[in-house]
């Protein structure tokens, strides 16, 4: 029988001027037909029962109706638009939902579908059992409205509002995150095995799962459920009459939370679990490119984030089957919760991302560093984050003549004692709100103290009456600090060390 997956409904949105996908399941050596636009092409089901169409590239514009059908059976698309797609992936920040966003109530109140930005949430499910096809078959495209895009990624949708502006196109976004997830879990097990630097990853999981059947796994993960919900609920009972209690102390009140779970099969926090049961469940949808903002929960292995992040680029861009597809990343901003001390781990993703960026072909990267909060994982205002996003998206990958960087380190001399340095974005000088802080500076022995600071124009000289000889130096090497350093786009100084 046919099936078309589920990703293609009613108010879809389909990626213009590049050969578009369409695929399903149908009976084997059963033809297949795709019409969109005036254009017709076909295909057959194979021996795995799975079909796929590629109609050819076609401008922006619609409303459309797209017809799949075989002989048999017969399905039609209504108010379908061809604009631009983009995907957005990663954890919780990228979650985050457009409702609980500082500004997102404001928004809300006066969206409809003047705003032309669409959005399909793939559906959050960790393992597939009898509701997987269910809930999936449930998901759709859905247009902007008060009540419509409650729950859309705020990043996501301040990235795609201006970008819509900015084109005059409609832009649809593919939600396909989950927060409190390693990059891991968008990977398959292949890439993970064939990796030393980030094979402990399954290492770590396939000894946790050794010697036990699926059965018990399965007893241990819905214990484990039940007991979450319950403890969420007295959580959200303790925080109602206690909104400033530590968390140590909550636990102390109320019971250890044992959050992610048992590791096994059927907890969506597993290594390679979610790049089957979302990512997989929409690729090969054409898109323009992939929107990221992840790396909290790989801060415990910060030393392998950068082969882990680079792995994922290279798996992404390979099933979709085009290395040069647009990667842009959410460079973290700064964060730590009070009562710990600075562990610079989230420092060394940075450095990740940022090398990244420099060394994958096709890759953009915001820089959100003064976009934190201290004692706040989830920052809430998205606005300067989907926004630079897009700035990198404009400049990068459709060519228009936009500011999209703040200043970022390029080189540096040894002279008079201290380190002249040199940035790109920087022509027209910094502005500093407050006072010049963040440097650090190092001799051979690599122990780093804090520089004095004199900038001069596009250059700035940092020095140590305590370092006689520098050989490093790095800037805003801290989980959290101030950050006072900017060009005229209002873009922090991204952190660098060397």
């Amino acid at each position: 029988m046919l099936k078309v997956a589920n990703i293609f409904t009613d108010n879809m949105v389909l990626q213009r001027d590049k050969n578009i996908s369409v695929w399903g399941l149908d009976d084997k050596d059963r033809r297949v037909t795709v019409t969109l636009n005036g254009v017709t092409v076909s295909a057959s089901a194979g021996a795995d029962n799975k079909w796929i169409c590629t109609l050819p590239p076609m401008p922006a514009g619609g409303k459309y109706e797209m017809t799949v059908k075989d002989d048999f059976n017969s399905f039609t698309f209504k108010g379908v638009m061809i604009g631009e797609v983009w995907l957005c992936g990663g954890q919780s920040n990228m979650e985050l939902e457009l409702q609980n966003e500082v500004h997102g109530r404001e928004v809300l109140e006066s969206l409809d579908e003047s705003c032309n930005v669409r959005f399909y949430y793939t559906q959050k499910r960790g393992y597939i059992d009898e509701m997987f096809y269910a809930d999936e078959a449930n998901t759709c495209w859905a247009k902007a409205g008060k009540e419509s895009s409650k729950a859309w990624s705020a990043v996501g949708f301040y990235f795609a509002r201006k970008l819509s502006r900015e084109l005059g196109v409609t832009v649809g976004l593919i939600g396909c995150n989950w927060g409190g997830t390693s990059a891991s879990a968008w990977v398959d097990r292949k890439t993970l095995e064939n990796n030393a630097a980030i094979r402990s990853y399954i290492d770590e999981y396939d000894e946790k799962c050794a010697g036990k059947p699926l059965d018990v796994q399965l007893k241990e993960y819905r214990e484990y459920e039940d007991y979450d919900a319950k403890w969420y609920q007295k959580s959200l009972e303790v925080y109602k009459e206690q909104p400033d209690i530590g968390w140590d102390e909550l636990q102390e009140k109320i019971g250890k939370n044992l959050w992610p779970g048992p590791m096994c099969e059927f907890n969506p926090f597993r290594p390679t679990g979610l790049f089957n049961t979302m990512l997989m469940r929409v690729c090969p949808y054409t898109i323009k490119g992939f929107l990221y903002y992840q790396g909290e929960s790989d801060d415990h292995k910060p030393d392998s984030y950068y082969e882990l992040l680079t792995a994922l680029i290279r798996l992404w861009r390979e099933k979709w089957g085009d290395d040069e597809l647009p990667f842009i990343m959410t460079q973290l901003p700064m964060f730590k919760y009070k009562k710990d001390p600075d562990y610079k781990h989230w420092c060394k993703i940075r450095a990740a991302q940022m090398r990244a960026f420099r060394t994958v072909k096709n890759t953009g990267i915001a820089v959100i560093l003064d976009c934190g909060e201290l004692d706040n994982i989830h920052p809430v205002d998205k606005v300067p984050v989907g926004e630079r996003l897009c700035l990198q998206a404009m400049k990068l990958f459709y060519g228009l003549d936009v500011k999209a960087f703040g200043p970022m380190y390029k080189s540096h001399i040894f002279k008079d004692g201290g380190i002249e340095l040199y940035f790109d974005y920087a022509q027209e000088g910094f502005i500093i709100k407050g006072e010049a802080a963040g440097f650090e500076i190092a001799g051979s022995d690599g122990e780093f103290f804090t520089a004095d600071v004199k900038i001069d124009g596009s250059r700035i000289f940092i020095s140590s009456d305590k370092v006689a000889e520098p050989k490093h130096a790095r800037y805003n090497y801290f989980n959290y600090a101030d950050v006072t350093i900017f060009n005229e786009t209002g873009i922090p100084l991204a952190p660098f060390d060397f």
